[in-house]
């Protein structure tokens, strides 16, 4: 369901390069250039703004501010669940809630990202908010105790949902924007951000207060479902779907080929298992450390207001360093900082944490659709590899909060989940390091080549 002012453009593929503005790909690679003909403003192509192009950036900036920040509140629930409402449950069961929603918010864009391919945008948009709104809603009629109900509603059915919109609300920003792509989907991802900011300070003082857990859940469904009703209104598609849709597989096979981007994937594999941990324990873990409990309720809020921050000023910064490069800073950077929670005692050392690691967990989160665009020659299966790239690297967020939580033990042992994150989170940041060795050499390769050609040819 396309409009139909303009047909899409595939573009060839061209060679990796490290771009100072994140994600933007040289002319010449997309439009071929004769002596007689000047290339093509980019202009002509993507409108780079208008009313069309800021609505859907608007209405994308909510759909995230709904889904993958909603889901990035879970430490809210986990503390909650943990002293209060899943008292006969361990914190790595309860953990497992979280990390299925997470895993699925990002894994469905496999299927999300073929059906956006295929010109199902605004199916993808309206189920996805039907049935985040449904599940929330069902979250509030679950009861003590009966974690079937909990883990059913929250873990899997909002999660699907937030993955059925996660990957179409950010690859749309593509029909609209190339030059300015990068500054675009930092502002998006920044949504995340803000609801992973707004969601907690409102589900403690709910959940907490005398509002209790049931409609506690209902006032932030009944916000959510607003909001995505907005969000809808507002996104609207450019360009025509491919006449011949990606073909995953032959996709897929690209991707095997395609080293840098296998090794993206894996980084962000092995960092995400080790990425979440504080998002998710850090509430619980300042309240077992004897920290005022207000202060506690907030420190989710620190962290990811200052998480918001990060994701704002990524593209900025990508602008001077490269996306690459800035990727590698982010994840060392966390990894130093999950080892530095095993020093959590007081609320000083709780309040600097919690704002230097949200703050580079901003900027990874911000430069890692862009680094996926960087890493796709061909944007026509943008999309595909989105898709794919959320895939794999979800599973780690499967993964890496139960076994953290498994680590922690009844007994509270803080140390020991707060090194396997770190520990796993520098093996993610050697990954990236390691792709980025490999783009360097292919891109003084393809000089070395272009030399050759100009010496054959005086």
């Amino acid at each position: 369901m396309a409009s139909e002012s303009e047909p899409r453009t595939l573009h060839t593929a061209a060679p990796y390069h490290e771009d100072k503005q994140g994600s933007e790909t040289l002319v010449e690679a997309a439009y071929p250039v004769t002596k007689d003909s000047d290339p093509p403003s980019l202009s002509d192509e993507f409108p780079e703004g208008g009313l069309a192009a800021w609505t859907t950036v608007f209405g994308s900036f909510l759909v995230q501010f709904c889904g993958f920040g909603y889901a990035t509140s879970f430490g809210v629930y986990q503390d909650f669940y943990t002293q209060h409402y899943l008292t006969k449950q361990t914190s790595s069961a309860i953990s497992w809630i979280g990390s299925l929603n997470m895993f699925l918010v990002t894994s469905i864009g496999l299927v999300s990202g073929s059906l956006y391919d295929r010109g199902y945008f605004y199916h993808l948009m309206i189920v996805g908010s039907l049935l985040q709104s449904f599940s929330l809603f069902m979250l509030s009629l679950s009861k003590p105790d009966q974690y079937y109900q909990i883990f059913l509603a929250q873990g899997l059915g909002s999660g699907i949902a937030a993955g059925l919109m996660f990957v179409p609300s950010t690859a749309i920003v593509a029909h609209y924007f190339r030059r300015k792509r990068t500054l675009v989907l930092t502002f998006v991802a920044s949504g995340s951000s803000l609801g992973a900011t707004i969601h907690p300070i409102m589900l403690n003082n709910l959940l907490n207060g005398p509002v209790g857990f049931s409609n506690g859940v209902r006032a932030s469904a009944g916000l959510i479902s607003a909001l995505l009703l907005i969000a809808c209104l507002c996104m609207r598609t450019r360009l025509d779907p491919p006449t011949t849709p990606v073909n995953y597989i032959a996709a897929a096979r690209k991707c095997i080929r395609d080293v840098p981007f296998i090794l993206m994937i894996a980084g962000g594999f092995l960092f995400q298992i080790g990425f979440y941990y504080p998002m998710f324990f850090f509430q619980l873990d300042s309240i077992k450390h004897g920290i005022s409990v207000t202060f506690s309720f907030y420190s989710l809020v620190i962290l990811n207001a200052s998480n918001s921050v990060g994701r704002v000023t990524s593209g900025f910064i990508a602008a001077f360093t490269g996306v690459p490069n800035l990727a590698i800073v982010s994840t060392l950077s966390c990894g130093i900082l999950n080892l530095g929670l095993i020093g959590l005692s007081n609320l000083a050392s709780a309040t600097v944490l919690g704002v230097i690691y949200g703050y580079f967990a901003g900027i990874y989160i911000g430069v890692w659709v862009p680094l996926m665009a960087d890493l796709t020659p061909d944007l026509s299966q943008l999309g595909a590899r989105m898709g794919i790239c959320f895939c794999m690297s979800g599973f780690g967020s499967l993964i890496g909060t139960p076994i953290s939580g498994a680590l922690l033990t009844s007994n509270y042992i803080w140390w020991i989940p707060a090194l396997f994150s770190g520990v796993i989170a520098l093996a993610g940041s050697m990954m990236y390091t390691i792709m980025r060795l490999m783009l360097s050499k292919s891109r003084v390769k393809g000089r070395g080549t272009q030399l050759e050609e100009l010496d054959s040819h005086p």
